[in-house]
């Protein structure tokens, strides 16, 4: 098996994060429905929110440190976030994808060779860029274009780099001492999480 072949643990561990946040982006759309009101004065301020839907791609690929484990277990959540019923339906299945790349370019541009935090903030910021992307034409199309979807595209940058990527920086560094990422490179070297 090359360096970067998928062994059984890594498909298992991808797979159980993909289904753990699957069910949490569940949840989290019940969270975003409720806090829509709360965000009235300036509506593009909720995607701060938005970050926790993107914690997959980025934690998978700070894990497992494999090609495609950022756009497996993004795309598998978002699979899971629709068969659970999504309120935006199956499209969110491509939009799962579609974060899932951002993500995977980023440890792509680095090799799949650096693993710490400026890795974790670039994989963040670039499944920031691409949610905003597919957001823009995807489901804000309609909107003005200074007064919506211009910020709620910067917001969304902004709250992926720092949920997602700082986010799941910390995730991996906190299950590091514990033990269960003693299969992963992600837990043999804590000193470099």
């Amino acid at each position: 098996m090359t360096k970067y072949g998928w062994r059984t643990i890594d498909i298992v561990i991808a797979s159980i994060i993909a289904v753990t946040f699957g069910v949490i982006f569940w949840a989290w759309n019940i969270v975003w429905g409720a806090t829509e009101t709360a965000f009235a004065f300036f509506p593009p301020a909720q995607t701060l929110l938005y970050g926790v839907w993107l914690i997959p791609a980025v934690l998978a690929g700070l894990i497992i440190r494999k090609p495609g484990a950022a756009l497996f277990t993004e795309t598998v959540a978002a699979v899971i976030s629709a068969l659970l019923g999504a309120k935006w339906g199956a499209t969110v299945i491509p939009q799962g994808l579609v974060q899932g790349l951002g993500a995977e370019l980023a440890f792509a541009l680095l090799f799949y060779r650096s693993w710490k935090l400026p890795a974790a903030l670039l994989a963040g910021l670039l499944t920031g860029v691409s949610a905003a992307v597919f957001d823009f034409f995807a489901w804000n199309a309609a909107t003005d274009l200074w007064d919506y979807r211009i910020p709620y595209a910067l917001l969304t940058i902004v709250s992926s780099t720092i949920v997602a990527g700082v986010g799941s920086w910390a995730l991996t560094r906190a299950l590091a001492p514990t033990g269960v990422l003693d299969r992963f490179a992600a837990g043999r070297d804590r000193a470099l999480v």
